[in-house]
């Protein structure tokens, strides 16, 4: 699997359409999402899903008042139950003989929502629609073969080898369980086997209010082979605290599939953003690496120029945007989660 800051064909997006993941606040959401595209289209395709005739329409109508390049935006009237494609959408692999392909995982709505099968379809025809192999990863563990269930958010790889994840969404055998009876080796194998990722990094918990149970895009990121940012909390009476204090405890004695020491880069958390009483999953690593510029999300909170000081130092190539997502994270995900890259 190519990191996510190697050349992309396309970025693959689903426009929103399921009022319930945003109550009360889903008017502005389309024009974030038309916002983000115009960002996007700048250095790629989007591949975007739409619900049906009607909905293309309207996200036509509406990327044209934003200046978006019609000819860089190719439609799929394929259904959706959500819009995080990053964890159901298809995951792209490449090798030497095959080229790319998608190594299909299943997807059950986070082991949490019963409104997943439209969603678990997408790698599938995301593979017709663009004439690539598919494969479904399946894999031996407590004595039987079977699908093997994983979201594009709970992993993060450098492209050299190197994957990190969290025993959180994983391992937990108690709650939003994917893989019932999978160990740690288990899954090592499959990192190892489908994704080139020979080397496992495993980090704890995640963030506070994360309602996948701990996505690994809301904590640590790979920015380059070597480097890792990962958020930080001052705040020692913040629910996060804990947690990512034991995570920078864990990256210290980490190691590269080289066997090298990865260097970690602190990211500052913002002050919880808390609406209607819930802790939402607010944070800068949820940021999407696209061929023209790093989106990062941004909460009109004094760190956001900090966080977006630091991404910029690390990403010279290319220009880091903050993108507002004081209404997108509503919905418990931002520009990572909705997005999924397609290498070139």
């Amino acid at each position: 699997m190519p990191a996510e800051w190697a050349p992309h064909a396309a970025t693959w997006l689903a426009w929103p359409h399921n009022q319930s993941d945003w109550p009360g606040r889903f008017a502005p959401i389309p024009w974030v999402y038309a916002d983000i595209i115009k960002k996007v289209t700048a250095g790629e395709r989007v591949e975007l899903l739409v619900n049906h005739a009607a909905a293309e329409q309207g996200a036509r109508k509406l990327l044209a008042r934003v200046g978006v390049d019609a000819a860089r935006v190719r439609y799929h009237r394929f259904a959706t139950n959500r819009v995080w494609t990053r964890d159901y959408g298809p995951m792209f692999v490449r090798g030497a003989k095959a080229g790319v392909a998608i190594a299909r995982f299943r997807f059950t709505g986070w082991a949490k929502y019963a409104d997943h099968r439209r969603d678990d379809q997408i790698p599938m025809r995301a593979a017709q629609a663009l004439g690539v192999p598919a494969f479904d990863v399946r894999a031996l563990a407590a004595g039987k073969i079977r699908d093997v269930v994983l979201e594009g958010g709970s992993i993060d790889v450098n492209g050299a080898g190197s994957i990190l994840t969290t025993e959180e969404c994983l391992l937990d055998e108690k709650v939003q369980v994917r893989n019932p009876g999978f160990g740690r080796a288990d899954y090592e194998t499959v990192f190892r086997q489908h994704l080139g990722a020979a080397h496992t990094i495993w980090l704890g918990r995640g963030i506070a209010g994360d309602d996948t149970h701990g996505h690994v895009d809301d904590l640590a990121r790979f920015v380059n082979p070597r480097t890792i940012v990962l958020c930080a909390e001052r705040n020692r009476r913040d629910a996060n605290f804990r947690a990512l204090h034991d995570n920078r405890e864990r990256l210290q004695s980490a190691r590269l599939a080289d066997g090298k020491k990865p260097e970690v880069i602190l990211l500052p958390m913002p002050a919880p953003v808390v609406f209607e009483g819930t802790r939402l999953p607010a944070s800068y690593a949820n940021f999407y690496i696209c061929n023209a510029a790093v989106l990062v999300p941004t909460f009109n909170d004094p760190n956001d120029r900090v966080a977006l000081g630091i991404l910029a130092e690390l990403f010279a190539d290319r220009p880091v945007v903050g993108i507002h997502a004081g209404d997108l994270i509503w919905g418990l995900g931002t520009l990572h989660c909705m997005s999924q890259q397609q290498p070139r």
